[in-house]
């Protein structure tokens, strides 16, 4: 018996075989009842890496500029204390950081609305630590989102 087609392949994936086999998914953010395009929908992993890498270059300029002293070696640290004091601070009072504005994202709970201050400090360690942030959901959302019942759409 040849069970190939329900392993899945190791170049499209375990989806790309459940859905061949008439498994419905739905769209990204179904399951948390936003809409699947525009305003509102789940933000794509393009825009959100960009926003990110937007960030960590301001926080980096920052860093460098004004903690660092000049010596590259340090620059990092300071970047990435600087990135989070920026994420808490601004994803906690409007809700995006310059980055995500940028791109037309926001971060939002579950349900609507603005998040938490402190599931926002929670989303930005674990975004700190970068591991929960690679693992995503069938949503699309990273761990870090996850755990923080937040939500990254489009504005």
């Amino acid at each position: 018996m040849d069970n190939r087609q329900a392993i899945g392949s190791w170049i499209s994936g375990p989806r790309a075989a459940a859905e061949d086999m008439g498994v419905e998914f739905g769209y990204r953010g179904q399951q948390l009842g936003l809409p699947e395009e525009g305003p509102g929908s789940i933000a794509r992993p393009g825009r959100r890496f960009a926003a990110l890498f937007i960030d960590w270059a301001l926080c980096t300029l920052v860093a460098y500029g004004l903690l660092s002293q000049g010596r590259a070696e340090s620059t990092s640290n300071w970047a990435l204390a600087v990135f989070v004091v920026l994420s808490v601070l601004t994803v906690g009072t409007v809700g995006f950081t310059p980055g995500k504005r940028l791109l037309g994202l926001r971060v939002v709970a579950e349900g609507g609305g603005r998040l938490p201050l402190l599931r926002v400090v929670l989303r930005t360690v674990l975004l700190a630590v970068v591991i929960p942030a690679v693992i995503w959901d069938r949503d699309g959302r990273g761990l870090h989102d996850r755990l923080a019942r937040a939500v990254q759409v489009r504005i």
